[in-house]
């Protein structure tokens, strides 16, 4: 969490609480189906939706989107100021820009007075591969180091045309140089800050990839938005992210504990694990369930769980806060579970 607040539509960032991001994957020119695609990323669950504006024509993406969804929406835009100018008369909310791309100072100027009119927060974007070529000469490759004193020259290029107004992101696809860039710059400045391991990779690696980047960072305090970046349906991002969150204890919904099975297990657990995992994506309520193999260690293994189940030979148990309330035929363990989850 940043000591300072920037607000992006109607949300406040450096609040304490940590909001989801993901990107249109359709190009901005198919203004049909990306107005889709972001009704379909806001009812997933998608509180920021970021959108590329590779023309000053294709600007006209961003009134549609204001029209179709109500969560802020970002665009993304390089090396023509003009596209940021027009997406600010659009009414987008943020823009993402690296400051050093769009070309003059003048021209940096100019983004960041339509910016501060209108009060539109920059996200300034910095990855390995943006690089300036002295900071690679003076650093040898994208350090830490490198990408966190990118950042900041960038930060100065807004302050001296009086934009403060300013959220960061230092992203880069080596985990162990995004964790360790993002803590130094947390360390020298106190803007929010939004995470990602870029260029994370398909859903398999990619999720994992950004579980340690971004979830390490997360426990540090450090993050305000995130993206989970995959080659992969945006959908699948913002699932991802909310794991994420869960994991480190800072989302909402419901979170799943089950067992990795073993020969005490006598029931088709892991099928019934994967249900009651669909069931919960829908489950906007606080709570721990728990889905176990055996009564030797369900119970006591899972009693922080607000309810769970428990198998045993073509039979099972429900039990609440580690308490059996009863036990259940194997064929009823689910419905009788979800049964409990909605009293809840």
């Amino acid at each position: 969490m940043s000591a300072k607040t920037v607000k992006v539509g109607s949300l406040e960032l450096g609040q304490g609480k940590i909001y989801i991001q993901s990107m249109l994957s359709i190009p901005a020119e198919n203004i049909e189906d990306s107005v889709k695609q972001a009704k379909e990323l806001e009812a997933a669950g998608c509180e920021i939706i970021r959108a590329a504006v590779p023309t000053v024509k294709d600007a006209a993406l961003i009134s549609a989107l204001k029209e179709a969804v109500s969560c802020p929406i970002v665009a993304d835009i390089h090396f023509d100021y003009k596209i940021a100018l027009e997406c600010v008369a659009a009414g987008v909310d943020k823009i993402r820009i690296n400051p050093g791309n769009i070309g003059s100072a003048d021209r940096v100027r100019a983004v960041a007075d339509a910016c501060r009119l209108k009060g539109i927060p920059i996200r300034i974007g910095v990855n390995s591969g943006s690089l300036k070529k002295e900071l690679l000469e003076k650093y040898g490759s994208p350090t830490p180091e490198a990408l966190t004193e990118s950042a900041l020259d960038h930060v100065r290029l807004l302050n001296v045309c009086d934009f403060d107004d300013i959220v960061i992101s230092i992203k880069s696809s080596n985990v162990k140089n995004m964790i360790a860039a993002y803590r130094l710059l947390a360390q020298r400045m106190d803007y929010p800050l939004h995470l990602g391991v870029t260029e994370a990779g398909t859903e398999r690696m990619g999720i994992i990839k950004s579980a340690m980047g971004i979830g390490s960072l997360l426990c540090d305090g450090i993050g305000d938005t995130i993206r989970v970046t995959l080659t992969a349906d945006p959908i699948r991002e913002v699932y991802a992210a909310k794991d994420i969150l869960k994991a480190c204890g800072l989302g909402g919904g419901a979170e799943l504990i089950s067992c990795p099975t073993c020969g005490r297990t006598k029931i088709d657990l892991i099928p019934l694990a994967r249900r009651v995992e669909k069931l919960l994506e829908t489950v906007d309520k606080p709570i721990k369930v728990a889905v176990m193999g055996c009564v030797v260690n369900g119970p006591g293994e899972a009693r922080e769980a607000d309810i769970g189940i428990a198998g045993g030979n073509g039979e099972g148990i429900i039990f609440k806060k580690g308490e059996i309330l009863r036990k259940v035929p194997e064929e009823r363990l689910f419905e009788e579970l979800k049964k409990e989850i909605e009293l809840l």
